[in-house]
């Protein structure tokens, strides 16, 4: 589809930028939920968790996720990926049980991602999407903050559902880190985890300021930790 062609190519541009060629390997997110990982990542130097909508594999790539977060390989998920990143972790590391997306369980005792209150009575899908750029401003001793070498950032948006601020102290007692924070809203962009090479969540889609001789960082950083793990 047009989303992961942007995607693929915001990884290639990360490769020339670490002067490295970047090979796709595309895993069926169900096929996860119907055979388990087994041997699937036993070739690959890094996971990324892209965008999108619905339920379908959701189970497979939070299996994915943990896979990741647990064997140290490099991490990256792009919106629903940091969705489901953060309810990974809700689940596993701080044994939150029934953590969900509302957008897949309504009635879950614990909806680590939800809807805004704000956003609730808006009518008709598309009128409760966030669209569009947004800044956001980044925490000191991250690594968002390293990558980008600045503390304010614009990014683009397209998504519904947000980290639920109600998990937040939970969360972060746990250890995850919110390294990214929309200022005006106080709606958490980036969430990150120390002790792992590279594992980083963003509610926005860097890919699309990705360019082949202006890669995004988050993609240049990210590839590099592939890189790093392939020599290892």
């Amino acid at each position: 589809t047009e989303s992961y062609k942007w995607l693929s190519e915001a990884l290639i541009h990360g490769g020339i930028a670490n002067d490295c060629r970047v090979h796709l390997k595309y895993v069926d997110s169900e096929a996860l939920e119907r055979h388990g990982i087994d041997t699937m990542f036993d070739d690959v130097d890094g996971i990324l968790v892209p965008g999108g909508f619905g339920e379908r594999g959701s189970e497979g790539k939070i299996s994915a996720i943990r896979y990741a977060r647990e064997n140290k390989v490099p991490f990256f998920g792009i919106c629903l990926g940091m969705q489901m990143a953060v309810t990974e972790f809700a689940r596993n590391v701080c044994s939150i049980e029934d953590a969900y997306s509302s957008e897949f369980k309504e009635e879950a005792k614990n909806p680590v991602i939800h809807i805004m209150e704000k956003q609730k009575s808006v009518k008709g899908k598309g009128g409760t999407m966030r669209l569009g750029a947004y800044p956001c401003s980044l925490s000191a001793q991250t690594m968002a903050r390293r990558i980008y070498g600045q503390d304010e950032i614009i990014e683009r948006h397209r998504h519904r559902y947000e980290f639920n601020n109600a998990y937040r102290q939970q969360l972060e007692g746990c250890g995850l880190i919110l390294s990214g924070i929309y200022p005006k809203e106080d709606l958490v962009e980036i969430v990150e985890i120390k002790d792992h090479p590279w594992f980083l969540g963003c509610q926005f889609h860097p890919e699309f300021k990705s360019r082949p001789m202006a890669p995004h960082p988050l993609f240049e950083s990210f590839v590099g930790a592939c890189f790093k793990q392939s020599q290892e």
